[in-house]
């Protein structure tokens, strides 16, 4: 399985996260296990409640993870000083060794109870972190919202959608 969208790739993330799986490498601690929880705050809109939701692009997401040859070029083409060993390292990064725990999607969800939990390298894991986060914010986002709508309008009302139109960019328009 694929992510619904193409930019969804190991470089869909923050630099500082690349740099950071870099430093765990580099002091050959890449390789200990870690363990992170992601979980919201407060809850959107003002809201009483958050409905989970996100959890098949993540699954996609991590079925897919593999750096393109073309991705490796282009970080090495920002940090040309790094060694050659560490490209090699995301060449052969496997996530078949991450633990992914989660509470099913539909599940009303309050702060801050973890919505998942990755297990596995921590390089690996530090690597996921920021994509994770964008997959899960934003469909949780877009569902708690959808609930609300159908809460406001009450179930005899037929709903119309016109997100398309305030969405953030084509791709959010699409995702939602």
């Amino acid at each position: 399985m694929r992510p619904d969208n193409g930019m969804v790739t190991p470089l869909l993330t923050d630099l500082y996260q690349i740099t950071m799986a870099y430093a765990y490498w580099k002091a050959d601690k890449h390789e200990e296990e870690a363990v992170f929880e992601l979980f919201f705050r407060t809850n959107p809109f003002k809201g009483e409640f958050t409905v989970f939701a996100g959890l098949d692009q993540v699954i996609a997401f991590l079925d897919s993870y593999r750096f393109s040859e073309d991705e490796i070029a282009y970080l090495g083409s920002l940090y040309p000083a790094w060694e050659k060993e560490f490209f090699d390292y995301l060449r052969r990064i496997d996530v078949s060794k991450i633990q992914l725990y989660s509470i099913p999607d539909g599940t009303v969800v309050f702060p801050p109870v973890p919505l998942l939990i990755v297990k596995g390298p921590l390089a690996i894991c530090q690597l996921l972190e920021t994509t994770l986060l964008v997959l899960v914010n934003y469909a949780c986002l877009m569902t708690t919202n959808a609930v609300r709508h159908r809460l406001a309008a009450g179930e005899g009302k037929i709903l119309l959608e016109f997100g398309l139109r305030r969405a953030q960019g084509p791709d959010g328009a699409m995702s939602a």
